[in-house]
């Protein structure tokens, strides 16, 4: 049925395409590009451009700007228009141009406000999302004024998800990976959360949303990217801005930093810091029953403690007027002192006789310290935008930590037992890339690139135990596990435009992997994967027709990607969490491979409707076996599990940013069906989702925003956990004052404390329920303070139009 119906919906866009394609081969209009720049030739991004027919002042064409300050209309040829070009902090421009000759392209070059215009009020209707080519771009600027951190800002946008485990999700049930700058930061989702909770908010100048990366990007970013964009120097001068903030639940956060930004003209700079203290709770009850009559109990409580340490430092020069040099660099660390407590029951379920009483201690100590550092060169070809750009990265991560746990037996004898380990992990990440993108005549864009990747990570862990006094090594826990990852890929890409506006983007991916493990203790176990594969790309766009003068254009998408297993998925150490469940790696892990179809439309560049389908082979995921030593024991460990063929809808509505109310109002439904074997039996599991999404803001006057944005999530999935429904409503509210330069805000999230939820799985073996909350409802206040000192500019006349280079 999916299948037929995705037939149809494709049926009837390719009839729509080719039949506005055929009608406007006879169109008279000709394609006319508007660019815009300040003063340094630097992209004025967002630009609001109004083109008017100066015959007829019915034709009015309006068009937001995308990202690098370009605008596309089609304008009746030999006519004569004016156009009208705004932005938030530069002068309007309004200048006259004609299509009678062969120019098509016009550049316009805007002035920065000046000190005269201090007390001037100036509006921009700049929307929140924007569909820009395969990209959604969000303009966080609505999104800041309310957020204390960048993880915020991504929680309030609307169509992300964030699970309790900051794991964020676009479109399908499979994680998005998370970039910065561009860049795979290789994290896990914990640590990228913390990092982007240290990220000052107005620190981000933009977050990319890509559903289905094209060809240029990695394969196995299945589940799309999500790719934050810092601030870079944007405005002449120096600015920046101070934060400091608390945030109090049943434990608290405390949080102070800063960022700067300096541009020269010739040489841009930033600085991000942030230091934070931050404390909160996760409570699980589990009841797992383990054979006819017998069931465990656990009630399990933890404090996670810590204090994290954040800088991101980079500078750009301009070599010329067609070379840059970046450099970046960042340092993270974070350091941590969990403490678990978790009571265990064992009772049989005929009788509720107790069989079994204890209680588990767990304590975690440690720290993690991440550096990285990175080179990028950009080569301007022409001014139509053909660039070669490249780009080395190499991160460092030294992860350490001591565990100490013990196990109090209480019935039906009295005994202890306990045991302590430490453990080190090194990991060692490289990425060296090279793009070359060539915009060539007759509208068509050709891209290739080479990239390798190395990956090392090194683990040595040293477990003992400890019964009656006597001390001897833990040799099930002991563990030394090498690993290495060599990724190396070439892409090719090309984008035609035919007709008006029908475009066509191809390309294909090849990537040679070769991946070693090696674990020498506590026994002698290597594994070595050697594969090259090819993943395709297809993208088609087409504007369909005008409601009441919007574009309303059409997507169709499609991308094979890949899922390798990780080293963490790969290690056959045993973590220990509890005395009845164990944590481990399968180094026999076979990569998953993905093809993603999918059907969206928008209007004026703005996303309304989407369906799609994932269809998985060899899907890896999280399972619970139980142990074949003892019923009571349990392991928690990944393995290939068949098939999975996921197809999900999502429709959003807005009104546009600009006047006194704004929201943003969206669902989504993903239905999930598995089909394989679990613990060697047949399994068949379907599942369907519904979640919405909102995020409103209310201008009480000039100076104060009142927002609220949420979602709910109605009886949810994740892996072959059902849960029960839950979502999360927050609100806050700011004011401004000293000349708007400081924020004062106040915030409450999670306000009736409904992020929480019920699970259960009943696969194999294993029939088990529970209840998960944490410390989600909080208190908040936070203070910005906004500073800058600008440089001079020399007063040009900005209502001259500069063609661009020829080639």
């Amino acid at each position: 049925m999916h299948k037929k119906l995705l037939r149809i919906l494709a049926h009837f866009l390719f009839i729509a395409f080719l039949s506005a394609s055929v009608l406007q081969a006879y169109a008279q209009d000709t394609p006319v590009t508007i660019k815009i720049i300040n003063q340094k030739k630097e992209p004025v991004a967002f630009a609001t451009v109004t083109i008017s027919n100066r015959l007829d002042s019915s034709q009015v064409f309006k068009k937001v700007a995308d990202s690098s300050g370009f605008a596309k209309f089609n304008l009746a040829k030999n006519s004569q228009y004016t156009i009208y070009i705004s932005s938030v902090n530069y002068l309007p421009i309004e200048k006259g141009i004609s299509t009678s000759g062969n120019q098509t392209s016009f550049s316009f070059t805007a002035e920065p406000l000046g000190k005269t215009l201090e007390t001037a009020i100036v509006t921009s209707k700049k929307p929140l999302m924007k569909q820009e080519d395969d990209k959604l771009i969000v303009d966080p600027e609505n999104l800041v004024e309310a957020s204390t951190s960048g993880y915020e800002v991504i929680e309030k946008t609307p169509g992300l998800f964030v699970d309790q485990d900051g794991n964020i999700y676009i479109s399908s049930m499979t994680p998005a990976t998370v970039q910065i700058n561009g860049r795979d930061m290789k994290m896990s989702a914990a640590d990228m959360a913390t990092m982007l909770k240290n990220l000052p908010p107005n620190s981000i100048s933009k977050i990319e949303i890509i559903k289905t990366p094209s060809a240029r990007y990695d394969a196995s970013s299945g589940g799309g990217i999500v790719n934050v964009v810092l601030k870079k120097g944007v405005k002449i001068g120096l600015t920046g801005s101070i934060n400091s903030g608390l945030q109090q639940g049943v434990y608290g956060n405390q949080f102070i930093g800063f960022n700067l930004n300096n541009n020269t003209g010739t040489k841009t700079s930033y600085l991000n810091f942030n230091y934070g203290r931050r404390n909160s709770y996760e409570k699980i009850i589990t009841n797992r029953i383990f054979n006819t009559d017998s069931i465990l109990r656990q009630e399990a409580f933890t404090k996670y403690p810590g204090t994290s340490i954040y800088t991101a430092f980079g500078i750009t020069w301009a070599l010329g007027k067609k070379w840059e040099l970046t450099y970046d660099g960042s340092l993270n660390y974070n350091n941590f002192h969990n403490r678990s407590q978790n009571d265990n029951t064992i009772e049989k379920i005929s009788t509720a006789q107790v069989l079994s009483n204890s209680i588990n201690n767990v304590n975690n100590d440690g720290y993690s310290l991440s550096l990285g550092s990175g080179f990028e060169t950009k080569f301007k070809i022409d001014s139509l935008g053909s660039e070669w750009t490249n780009d080395t990265y190499f991160t460092h991560t030294n992860n350490n930590s001591d565990q100490n746990f013990s196990t109090n037996y209480y019935f039906p004898l009295v005994r202890f037992f306990a045991g302590d380990g430490v453990g080190d992990n090194k990991r060692n990440h490289f990425t060296g890339r090279s793009d070359l993108k060539l915009k060539m005549k007759k509208r068509f864009t050709f891209e290739t690139g080479v990239q390798s990747t190395i990956h090392t990570v090194s683990n040595v862990t040293n477990y003992f135990r400890e019964i009656n006094g006597l001390r001897t090594k833990d040799m099930a826990r002991t563990n030394t596990f090498d690993y290495t990852q060599n990724i190396n890929s070439l892409y090719l890409q090309g984008a035609k435009t035919l007709t008006k506006d029908f475009v066509i983007k191809v390309g294909t991916r090849m990537e040679n992997t070769n991946i070693k493990g090696k674990q020498t203790i506590p026994g002698d176990t290597s594994f070595s994967i050697h594969r090259t594969d090819l993943f395709p790309y297809i993208y088609l766009s087409k504007n369909l027709m005008k409601i009441a003068g919007y574009d309303l254009r059409a997507y169709l998408v499609y991308r094979r990607t890949i899922s390798r297993p990780n080293y963490d998925q790969l290690n056959p150490f045993n973590r220990y969490v509890d005395e009845f469940l164990t944590e481990t790696g399968n180094p026999s892990l076979r990569p998953q491979f993905n093809q993603n179809y999918e059907a969206n439309v928008s209007v004026d560049e703005r996303p309304i409707l989407a369906i799609g389908i994932n269809d998985t082979k060899d899907i890896f995921t999280n399972v619970v076996y139980q142990s074949d030593t003892s019923q009571s024991q349990a392991y928690r460990t990944y393995d290939n599990l068949g098939k999975n063929k996921e197809w999900y809808f999502r429709g959003l509505g807005a009104i546009p940013p600009g006047g006194r109310y704004f929201f943003v109002l969206g669902a989504q439904y993903n239905h999930n069906f598995y089909q394989g074997l679990y613990e060697n039996k047949p399994l068949s599991f379907k599942k369907g989702t519904w979640t919405f999404f909102t995020y409103q803001t209310f201008k009480i006057d000039k100076r104060s925003v009142i927002t609220l944005n949420g979602f709910l999530r109605l009886k949810g999935q994740q892996q072959f956990y059902e849960l029960t429904t839950f979502g999360s409503l927050n609100t806050s509210i700011n004011r401004k004052f000293m000349k708007e330069k400081l924020i004062v805000t106040l915030s409450l999230s999670d306000m009736f404390a409904t992020n929480k939820n019920n699970f259960s799985i009943n696969q194999g073996s294993v029939n088990a329920s529970g209840f998960r909350q944490s410390d989600t409802r909080r208190f908040g206040l936070n203070l910005r303070y906004s500073f800058g000192v600008r440089k001079k500019e020399e007063n040009n006349n900005i209502f001259n139009a500069e063609p661009p280079v020829s080639n």
